[in-house]
């Protein structure tokens, strides 16, 4: 059951990933897509490891939000094919921002959640 929970989230969050890229295009060489989809999916996975360990039967919740909808939605490779793009174009000052603005963020959603429910 878990593997057919998985497919499906994974599919509504690849839509979902899809839909976030052709909405944001760049803007001032930055790829907010990417970036908003990884920050969602932190997001998703906080709460509903917050809200699951919370609530009795929710044993299908994770793997179809945690692997299946955070794993089609957020998007690791895309996140390092632009980061190599503007490395590439030399685009430094784009780069570094990137990545710590992405990985700082995403680290305070987490802490954030965690603040929010203790």
């Amino acid at each position: 059951m878990n593997w057919i929970l998985v497919f499906i989230g994974g599919g509504i969050g690849s839509i979902a990933r899809f839909g976030m890229s052709k909405a944001m295009p760049y803007q001032n060489g930055f790829p907010w897509a990417t970036f908003w989809s990884n920050l969602l999916a932190c997001l998703v996975f906080a709460l509903v490891l917050y809200f699951t360990a919370k609530l009795p039967k929710t044993e299908w919740i994770q793997p179809l939000l945690l692997a299946g909808f955070c794993g089609g939605f957020s998007t690791f490779s895309t996140f390092s094919y632009e980061n190599f793009q503007l490395l590439s174009n030399g685009h430094y000052s784009i780069f570094a921002l990137n990545v710590l603005v992405s990985l700082l963020a995403g680290i305070a959603v987490f802490a954030l959640v965690v603040r929010l429910n203790s």
